[in-house]
């Protein structure tokens, strides 16, 4: 199905061709960080879709599925924002549940989502699998940290200064505007920009 052309899919058709550019065949995977509440959900999602109009198979996850739970992330000490910078994700699940088997191809399943922070809970997995060609979206905070670099085919990064304090010992570790392969500015939503 066509999107509307509006400067925000205009714009998203012309990042989904450099995606497509670096993929070439096979599977892809696109990571987008940004500070809480920056839009990179949303720009995932219209990223996400601006691919599908194109009949690619396209699938999406958020590393806020990828929790750990309140009981695990205890383990690690009182409930600071430095451990949740450090502990707050399940990354192992994230690998082995998610990237890895995607990576994989073929008739390896894998899953999009393992828990469910807000009700801090399990979810029950619905293992899905796709085509040989395929690109997976992940969105999230600190997605781009070092340690999860050898995920990502691509690295977008949203723009603007984070505020919360996990977000700001994130960036001092390693600004993710500086790792990314593009920076994208959506402080307008409507008219999101490269700034990098």
């Amino acid at each position: 199905m066509r999107l509307v052309t509006t400067p925000r899919v205009a714009f998203l058709r012309g990042l989904a061709e450099e995606v497509l550019a670096r993929c070439g065949r096979g599977r892809m995977t696109v990571a987008i960080d940004g500070p809480l509440l920056s839009g990179k959900s949303a720009l995932g999602d219209d990223l996400a879709a601006v691919l599908a109009e194109r009949d690619h198979a396209v699938f999406r996850a958020r590393l806020e599925d990828f929790h750990r739970s309140r009981a695990a992330q205890a383990e690690y000490g009182a409930d600071t924002p430095e451990r949740y910078y450090g502990y707050g994700f399940d990354e192992s699940a994230l690998r082995r549940s998610l990237v890895e088997p995607f990576r994989f191809g073929g008739s390896a399943a894998f899953v999009t989502k393992v828990r469910d922070p807000a009700r801090d809970a399990w979810v029950e997995p619905k293992w899905v699998t796709g085509p040989e060609d395929a690109i997976l979206i992940v969105d999230g905070r600190f997605v781009l940290r070092e340690r999860l670099a050898d995920l990502w085919d691509l690295r977008i990064a949203v723009a603007g200064e984070p505020t919360d304090p996990a977000d700001l010992i994130a960036y001092a570790h390693a600004d993710p505007r500086r790792t990314a392969d593009r920076v994208v500015d959506v402080a307008d939503p409507a008219h999101p920009r490269l700034v990098g």
